[in-house]
């Protein structure tokens, strides 16, 4: 009894001294090492709203923040001036005046003690602006098709695709025998449409149509055929974006009275800018006079991080449902990297060996094609399709932007991405001067990816056969819908698209700015692409020298965890030590945020493996006697100078400082590594998916 006693008082003792040098060490260590103190001090997103700027403001601003012990910030202009404007005089991005005023602030900072982070471009999304014309910008594939009859000369102008201002490239023109798989569909034979609501649905199957059809009750949509119509696909369009036009029962029936189940529609996976392409699902082959599809709002699943549509309030609206005879692979549009979504693969049971394409019998004809779009080609016997395949601008800008809003650059294209570079943050280098932009401006900051994604540029085939072996050109029909060899040959194909999609956005964007960032003396940072750009959402961290995620405040249908465990995760497996994150955005700002009910929410981000606080929102207030002042609308959080409790707040900064001095001293213990698998896009696993 007394050894156990003597043991327990001994291990209790030292227990006691090791608490009391821990504390004494937390007590002394970060008045010790100033250097390490100020690489952790948080930092803050500043917005410069509705070119309304003042001197007096930037000076008021950068002051506050240093008495708060903000070590640096952001700067990103936001839109540009209102009608009537909100603040004079008005100064537009890229004005003289802009320069100017632009140049005081780094001055301003660098007397202050303040660094500086710049982004590509003008607003907080992506890289572009007005000197990217369509050719340099972000590309996507495009592609008409035309039916011939054979066993002659044929000498006409083929349907140019899509052409974003007028812009256009061919990448292609290839033939191939329609076979069993012609398309026959129903804007070309238009069914008689009702539905169980009574109200007019005969826009479902017009083209370009803009209406919806819409319900929150459980309803049907009908098709009447005059005689039975062979549908193999279904195409769904909607304006937005709705989860519940992608989930409808399908039935079938010979008489209009009895009708069979033929299967339900399964969702995508998507991300929450899933709006840039209509969505094509494959079915069993059906026959039928009449066709109903029936929306049933129960048991959907709950909305995700990668099923955004169905975190909103459900109901049904749809703005296109063409049935189609032709059998397509299921979902080609995510699969082709058009938009970040993941899938079902096709199975024979949708696409026989039968309807597919055999890659011996495509042709590539793009020799016979002139300058004018006029092809002049001998036609073998038989019925022939031709595909006229090439790419155009996906019509994407920095939306966010003010004067400097334009296209946004291609993503794929060294060349263009060096252009955009020079024409933004390169200028930003030029009006500082070498010396005053080694001092402040430290940081090239790839912010929220908000340009949707891009499946091809000039630079794409040479990319594609150099990381694939092979060429991709009498594959390409398959970026179309159409099922080349087999179901399973399309699926692989589109996966390596996808895949050097992935790669090539990853060397050539993420590589380059690194290398551009690097020669001017910044450091490189950057938030996840996922779930807008197809891709990796980790793989490009290894790129970045300081990941970043991002966390919401009060934003139930926007909290990010995935963002999070993506900047996280690509820290612990590239060996990046510092983990920076967007904290607390609100879209639902209420006015009483407070460091009281905001602690939780960082304490836990901690946790995760957060250990560099930038806090969303500085907004530049350029009056002196106007308190909120400027905001960014209803969005938050309103972390500024103007801030009732400002002043005391210094507490929560200083804590923030505190803990990440530790954070950032240690090494993350991960005890369970997760393959995320190979689908592609991809991105780091939540703990409820494991």
């Amino acid at each position: 009894m007394r050894n156990i006693f003597t043991l327990s008082f001994l291990f209790l003792f030292l227990l006691q001294l090791n608490c009391f040098a821990q504390a004494d060490k937390l007590k002394k260590y970060p008045s010790n090492d100033v250097k390490k103190i100020d690489a952790a001090k948080p930092w803050v997103f500043w917005y410069w709203m509705h070119a309304s700027f003042s001197k007096e403001g930037i000076t008021a601003d950068l002051e506050a923040m240093k008495e708060a012990g903000i070590a640096g910030a952001y700067i990103a202009p936001i839109k540009g001036k209102t009608n009537p404007p909100l603040f004079e005089p008005v100064i537009e991005t890229l004005t003289r005046e802009w320069w100017q005023i632009f140049k005081y602030a780094l001055d301003e900072a660098d007397r202050i003690g303040i660094q500086i982070a710049l982004l590509p471009n003008d607003g907080f999304a992506t890289a572009g602006g007005p000197w990217i014309k369509p050719e340099m910008s972000m590309q996507k594939v495009v592609w008409t098709t035309t039916n011939l009859k054979g066993g002659k000369l044929f000498k006409d102008t083929l349907q140019r695709p899509e052409a974003y201002q007028g812009y256009y490239k061919d990448i292609a023109v290839l033939a191939f025998p329609t076979g069993k798989n012609a398309d026959i569909n129903t804007t070309q034979i238009t069914p008689k449409i009702t539905t169980s609501t009574g109200a007019d649905a005969s826009f479902l199957v017009e083209k370009g149509n803009k209406k919806n059809f819409g319900s929150a009750d459980s309803c049907w949509i009908q098709y009447e055929f005059a005689k039975p119509f062979l549908c193999r696909s279904i195409k769904i369009s909607v304006n937005y974006y709705n989860h519940q036009s992608q989930r409808l029962i399908i039935q079938a029936s010979d008489d209009g009275k009895n009708f069979r189940q033929v299967g339900r529609l399964v969702p995508h996976r998507d991300g929450w800018l899933d709006w840039d392409a209509p969505a094509t699902h494959s079915i069993t082959p059906t026959k039928a006079k009449f066709y109903r599809f029936v929306y049933d709002p129960k048991g959907h699943e709950p909305g995700a991080e990668d099923l955004d549509a169905a975190k909103w309030k459900q109901s049904l609206k749809i703005a296109g449902l063409e049935l189609s005879s032709a059998a397509k692979i299921n979902q080609f549009e995510g699969k082709s990297g058009q938009v970040w979504r993941v899938a079902k693969g096709t199975t024979t049971e949708q696409v026989a060996d039968s309807l597919t394409v055999p890659l011996k019998d495509i042709i590539d004809i793009t020799n016979k094609l002139d300058a004018n779009g006029r092809l002049t080609w001998k036609v073998p016997v038989g019925n022939w399709t031709i595909i006229r395949i090439g790419h155009t601008s996906t019509g994407h800008k920095n939306e966010t932007a003010g004067a400097g809003k334009g296209l946004e650059v291609d993503k794929f294209n060294p060349e263009a991405i060096k252009y955009q570079f020079h024409q933004w943050y390169g200028k930003a280098m030029q009006v500082a001067g070498p010396a005053l932009a080694a001092k402040v401006l430290k940081v090239l900051h790839v912010d929220s990816w908000e340009c949707g994604s891009q499946n091809w540029s000039p630079v794409f085939k040479a990319e594609f056969v150099k990381r694939n072996g092979y060429d991709p050109v009498k594959y390409l029909p398959a970026m179309a819908g159409f099922p080349v060899e087999s179901a399973e040959t399309s699926e692989r194909f589109l996966h390596d698209i996808r895949e050097t999609i992935g790669a090539v956005m990853n060397d050539n964007f993420f590589g380059t700015l690194k290398e551009l960032a690097h020669k001017n003396g910044a450091i490189f940072t950057s938030e996840t692409t996922a779930p807008v750009m197809v891709g990796d959402g980790l793989r490009h961290f290894g790129m970045v020298d300081v990941p970043m995620g991002e966390f919401w405040y009060n934003s139930p249908s926007h909290d990010k965890p995935n963002d999070m465990l993506d900047a996280i995760s690509g820290a612990h497996i590239y060996g990046k030590n510092i983990v920076q994150a967007e904290g607390f955005t609100t879209v639902r700002m209420e006015w009483n945020e407070h460091p009281g009910n905001l602690k939780t929410l960082q304490d836990r981000n901690y946790a995760l493996g957060l250990n560099k606080l930038v806090y969303h929102v500085y907004v530049h207030n350029p009056w002196m006697d106007r308190k909120p002042g400027m905001t960014l609308d209803g969005v938050g959080l309103y972390f500024q100078r103007d801030q009732t409790w400002w002043k005391p707040g210094k507490a929560w900064v200083d804590y923030a400082t505190r803990s990440q001095v530790l954070l950032q001293e240690g090494n993350p213990v991960v005890d369970l590594a997760v393959f995320i698998g190979e689908e592609m896009p991809r991105r780091a696993i939540l703990p409820d998916r494991l």
